[in-house]
């Protein structure tokens, strides 16, 4: 009993440990208008915008420092609207591209009445990984 017990304040200890290492990089809610937003209606709140990036980060296996750049005044802070890190604009390319694949493809299969429309998402390809994987790809065609 009592190793299960060590076991799970070990646990605890460790999920605060890895919790509070990746909030180092979140910003404070921004007051107005989201700065720089281009792959996105520029109408979307800072809430949804979160939660787009909280996605590709579990897509993609990253954390926010994969396309932000560091803050050129505080390094450890994050600049989100800058563009000095060339990946931004890649990712910004891939969100496009599903955009585009969604609206003009899937939205035209068939699908039974009612049914939510199916959905192509940076983890019907990425599934966790920052390069999606050709063996994944190729043994879900065949």
């Amino acid at each position: 009993m009592q190793s299960k017990r060590i076991f799970i304040i070990s646990a605890l200890v460790m999920i605060v440990a890895m919790a509070s290492q990746s909030f180092s990089y979140i910003q404070p809610n921004p007051p107005g208008k989201l700065k720089n937003i281009k792959a996105f209606p520029a109408t979307m709140t800072y809430d949804e915008v979160d939660h787009q990036m909280d996605i590709f980060k579990v897509s993609l296996g990253v954390k926010c420092n994969h396309c932000h750049a560091p803050s050129k005044e505080n390094p450890p802070k994050l600049d989100m609207p800058s563009d000095d890190n060339p990946k931004k604009d890649i990712a910004r390319d891939m969100i496009r591209m599903t955009r585009d694949l969604n609206e003009k493809y899937m939205a035209t299969v068939p699908h039974k009445e009612g049914a939510p429309l199916q959905e192509i998402t940076c983890n019907t390809c990425h599934r966790g990984n920052i390069k999606p994987s050709d063996k994944v790809i190729m043994e879900e065609h065949h």
